[in-house]
């Protein structure tokens, strides 16, 4: 199974700024949009950092009340963590989690900016409801991948918990049904009530004599 992709789920309707942009314009736009950071682009539309409401906090506490403003380039992020459109929503997953991030600018193969993804559109995918992640185990695993008859296999899904239950040909087809299952946008776990009709794991008997038997 191939998880969605980034360019599926992303916003490509970005709110950004040149890196010589104000920090005051800067807090303009978080405000006005209420979004929480926005990416940082060059002259070429090339992302080079993400500024948030953080960074414009930590810099208001160290001026202490000083006037002035100061330009987006000098508090934002970087390098900027960034995915591309072909990305998978778990791999977007995964780098959020690693950098301690909620928004990656999604960027084309020359690193101009097309879009963004923020942790609550990823939520989105992996928060499915039962009903749909139950239609692609049906359709795409069982009937699409392994060409198991839906009715041969019971599948419940419960908040994303997927039970499998039924019979089939073979024992060698159960852990596949069971990997491909997990590998579904929103499932949290597979329970396996699977049995099998024959045992293709058992080495077959051999035939003949006994081995090294002599004349």
């Amino acid at each position: 199974m191939k998880h969605r992709k980034i360019g599926n789920v992303m916003s490509d309707d970005v709110v950004r700024v040149g890196h010589a942009a104000s920090s005051e314009e800067v807090g303009v736009l978080l405000r006005r949009h209420r979004i929480g950071g926005l990416p940082v682009v060059d002259e070429d539309d090339k992302v080079v950092g993400v500024i948030t409401g953080t960074d414009l906090a930590g810099w208001a506490d160290r001026a202490d009340g000083a006037d002035g403003a100061v330009a987006a380039g000098q508090l934002m992020s970087r390098p900027a963590v960034t995915v591309r459109p072909q990305d998978t929503v778990v791999d977007a997953a995964r780098s959020m989690a690693r950098h301690r991030v909620e928004r990656l600018p999604v960027v084309d193969e020359e690193d101009r900016l097309i879009g963004i993804v923020t942790r609550r559109d990823l939520l989105r995918v992996f928060l499915r409801p039962d009903h749909e992640i139950r239609a692609e185990v049906i359709d795409e695993v069982l009937v699409r991948s392994l060409w198991i008859r839906p009715q041969t296999v019971a599948v419940t899904v419960t908040e994303g918990v997927v039970r499998l239950e039924g019979e089939l040909d073979r024992h060698s087809e159960i852990p596949i049904a069971v990997r491909m299952a997990g590998q579904v946008d929103g499932v949290v776990a597979v329970v396996d009530r699977l049995t099998y009709r024959v045992d293709d794991f058992r080495p077959a008997a051999p035939s003949g004599g006994a081995p090294g038997g002599g004349a």
